[in-house]
């Protein structure tokens, strides 16, 4: 039996509550608008209020489970939406102000997929301009705040969507990650995520003036955050139904079958050499210790090849960039953003067409060798960021610092080249703030990182819950 306050629960037992008849959709749904209410001024990590909405269609999913009706593993239970995703009648935003009215007429898939489950949304959350820092800030809304610290970044680009979840306001937060935007915000706010495989979880955007270029293809995926590992597996479950407009979407079973004996895992710290700050080094560690307790069988070994990994994401990025992306943000953008571009490019190789195919080839040799690697140790147990995390505005340092903001992150941006799945979870708090690990699995492998998260989780317990009694 759950105690405290409706915000407080998770989707999980939020919907089982629902399902039971000890609380109604309006229930959960009022008692996270009151959440946000109370809360998101002072982190304003929700931009957009549907509470109204939401109340109708909460009225609406009570009046189903009264006939008798129809309902889905989320009936009920309240979550946001990042603002960079489409939602009928909304504005696609992207943190533009050019791109206030760039309305939707239609769901993308993984709203659709929410929706179908029973979600009700309750708001739209706070991204970077064009979703592209590990800031959350814009012109058009403003700042998001970490919620345990003031001074310190939320996380990009699903900062609004991880700090929202820390506070309660809603149980599944919805975000995307193209170089880490999914695992660094729930690492800033302490909390917990899956970066899906690529395919795992069918994207699409209409309102998005053409096709994404081959990187994004690649690299760019959908994905949920919630204060508990086993309501991101939940979410993910429903995010990940198919949807004919996304043809990268692949029908694989969600779980795999068990590797034979313990699972072996590989420990890096210092992949491709990188220094590790002390206290990411000790949440390594004690990750490291609680699996081998659970029964894995814990190694250190570095995974290959980090080193050209990160130098081919930042190529086949930069390349698309300064193509693709770099005009509208000319255009566009702020001094903030557009310093962040400058400091990003200088830090990036140039290439031409023929390099541009040559780190096509070496991504597909890259992704064979992992997965050779990851049939020995199927669970990698890496740093999300090589360091705590950063102040605030830390990319508009210069060059010199935002080359070795790129360098801690690293082990981010890897796996979105190689299509990976990777979980991120709390281990503890390190001054005040959070700290956590991510575990990256084969590809199609979601279940093996989260089983690992919930090792970890079951040790540490659910670190939004001290940051409730602060």
């Amino acid at each position: 039996m759950m105690t405290g306050p409706i915000w407080q629960w998770g989707a999980a037992d939020t919907a089982r509550a629902i399902r039971e008849g000890r609380i109604s959709c309006r229930d959960a749904v009022e008692s996270a608008l009151e959440r946000l209410k109370d809360v998101n001024a002072r982190v304003n990590a929700v931009t957009v209020d549907l509470s109204d909405n939401a109340r109708v269609r909460a009225t609406d999913a009570d009046a189903i489970l009264a006939a008798d009706g129809p309902r889905g593993p989320l009936h009920g239970v309240p979550i946001t939406i990042k603002e960079n995703t489409d939602q009928e009648g909304q504005a696609n935003t992207n943190g533009v102000p050019a791109y206030a009215n760039n309305m939707a007429a239609s769901n993308a898939p993984v709203i659709d997929n929410l929706l179908k489950a029973g979600a009700i949304i309750i708001g739209r959350t706070n991204t970077p301009e064009f979703s592209l820092r590990w800031f959350t800030d814009n012109p058009l809304r403003g700042q998001t705040q970490n919620p345990w610290k003031a001074g310190v970044t939320p996380g990009g680009s699903s900062g609004g969507a991880a700090a929202a979840v820390a506070l309660g306001i809603g149980a599944i937060g919805h975000g995307s990650d193209l170089g880490g935007s999914l695992r660094y915000p729930a690492y800033c706010c302490g909390v917990a995520t899956i970066r899906p495989s690529l395919g795992r979880v069918p994207a699409f955007n209409a309102t998005a003036p053409e096709e994404r270029p081959p990187a994004l293809q690649m690299m760019s995926v959908q994905g949920p955050i919630a204060r508990e590992v086993k309501d991101v597996r939940l979410a993910l479950a429903v995010m990940a139904a198919g949807d004919p407009r996304d043809p990268l979407w692949v029908p694989a079973p969600l779980n795999g079958p068990k590797p034979d004996g313990p699972v072996r895992v590989a420990v890096t710290k210092n992949p491709a050499g990188l220094p590790c700050d002390p206290a990411v080094a000790a949440a390594v560690d004690r990750a490291a210790g609680i699996l081998s307790d659970a029964g894995y069988a814990v190694e250190a070994h570095d995974p290959p090849k980090v080193d050209l990994a990160a130098s081919c994401w930042r190529g086949l990025l930069a390349a698309e960039t300064r193509l693709s992306m770099a005009p509208a943000i000319r255009e566009h953008g702020s001094a903030s953003i557009n310093a962040m571009l400058d400091s990003f490019l200088a830090a990036a190789p140039v290439v031409d067409l023929a390099g541009y195919i040559d780190l096509q080839r070496e991504r597909l040799r890259l992704i064979r060798l992992w997965a050779r690697f990851q049939t020995d140790y199927p669970v990698i147990l890496a740093p999300v960021s090589q360091e705590p995390p950063f102040p605030q505005d830390d990319d508009q340092s210069g060059d010199a610092r935002m080359a070795t903001l790129i360098d801690a992150q690293t082990m981010q941006y890897v796996v979105n080249l190689l299509g990976l799945p990777a979980a991120a979870v709390p281990t503890g708090l390190h001054d005040g703030l959070p700290i956590g690990v991510q575990l990256i699995g084969p590809r199609m492998r979601e279940d093996l990182c989260l089983d690992a998260a919930q090792a970890i989780e079951d040790s540490t317990g659910v670190l939004a819950r001290i940051l409730w009694a602060a």
